[in-house]
């Protein structure tokens, strides 16, 4: 065992208690809660987390590293673990803030919170969901689970406002009910939302909910999608489809993001935000080349990605079989025998820790 562990797990075992309660006593627990939605993509906690990419950190106090039953660690949290390495407040500090300093080999690809006061609070809010933290702080303010019976008088709310209908069943969704899931941008702009966004202020808001699975520059991490690059490659064996090489309108950009991103975290971001992460990944396409470029509703549509002309209408309203209701042809359609032109490939984009190889690349500690 090395000096460093040795003297890590010696203070660790004579003054866990102390360690524990002084950093996490420090912090600010709602501040901590939005630190971590910047973990939300990879780890849960609290009522009913379940390891993710990540393992879940209920309890993460107190425990050795590596050493949580039922998830896959690399073998370097792992012989951390061994080595006597302990969460408490140094050791998560001091790995949060560097994971592949602290822990060189572990896949965490997180490059690490930067701000003191950011590793405080998000160790503060972890410490209310860790039994062994004995902080001595009112946890009032961590997030409560709803109360079943919350649960139940909302459902009842909705079954009282029952139209009837053709089964009796359901109501007619209210306006703001509707106007919340019509939230799509089409390509020529209608339902774009007023707002703006610079590249600079993309590049911090990237940084901080997109850097961590798409990486610091669009090349992606492990097996996450690519987001940057990859022009001239399309007529490869094994394209390059990104933002920048393969999308056809920028409007999808802007839709994907602000419905389903950050992963884990989604309708996060305000649509500014959107508007200036979008505007940043116009840039890592260098598909705009000033820091100072603002993208809003009104300049939207004068930004055209590369590959726009190479998509075709759908114009499967026009088919002559559509058209006329006629029947399809299903045998002998072609002289000649069936020829296979072209194979697919499985393209599984999402990373998991289901087994050896997607653990190896796409997985976290």
């Amino acid at each position: 065992m090395s000096k460093f562990l040795k003297a890590l797990a010696l203070g660790t075992t004579l003054a866990a208690f102390p360690l524990m309660a002084s950093g996490a006593a420090a912090g600010d627990i709602d501040a901590g809660q939005k630190v971590f939605k910047k973990c939300t993509a990879c780890h849960a906690v609290g009522d009913g987390a379940k390891n993710k990419v990540g393992p879940q950190l209920n309890d993460v106090f107190g425990r050795a590293a590596g050493g949580l039953d039922g998830y896959k660690y690399s073998k370097a949290m792992i012989k951390a673990g061994e080595d006597g390495i302990v969460w408490d407040d140094e050791s998560l500090s001091a790995y949060l803030k560097k994971p592949k300093e602290f822990i060189k080999g572990t896949k965490m690809a997180f490059a690490g919170l930067r701000k003191d006061a950011d590793l405080d609070n998000v160790i503060a809010y972890l410490a209310t969901y860790s039994s062994a933290a004995a902080t001595g702080e009112d946890t009032s303010s961590a997030p409560a689970a709803t109360a079943p019976e919350t649960v139940v008088a909302r459902a009842a709310a909705v079954t009282s406002l029952r139209d009837g209908g053709i089964y009796g069943i359901g109501r007619v969704a209210l306006p703001e009910e509707i106007a919340a899931w019509d939230i799509d941008i089409r390509p020529d702009g209608l339902g774009l939302p007023e707002g703006s966004g610079t590249v600079a202020d993309g590049e911090v808001l990237y940084t901080d909910n997109c850097a961590v699975c798409h990486g610091d520059f669009g090349e992606a991490v492990g097996r996450w999608p690519v987001l940057a690059g990859g022009h001239d490659t399309l007529t490869e064996d094994r394209p390059e489809k990104t933002i920048g090489s393969y999308w056809p309108y920028l409007s999808t950009v802007y839709d994907y993001v602000r419905r389903a991103m950050p992963f884990g975290n989604a309708r996060s971001l305000s649509d500014d935000d959107v508007y200036a992460i979008t505007a940043y990944l116009l840039y890592l396409n260098d598909l705009v080349d000033d820091e100072d470029f603002e993208l809003s509703k009104a300049n939207f549509l004068e930004v055209r990605l590369p590959n726009e002309d190479n998509f075709i209408p759908d114009d499967r309203l026009d088919e002559v079989h559509y058209a006329e209701k006629g029947e399809p042809c299903m045998t002998d359609c072609k002289p000649g025998p069936v020829e296979i032109t072209m194979r697919a490939r499985i393209l599984d984009v999402t990373p998991d820790s289901g087994d050896d190889d997607a653990a190896a690349v796409g997985a976290v500690d």
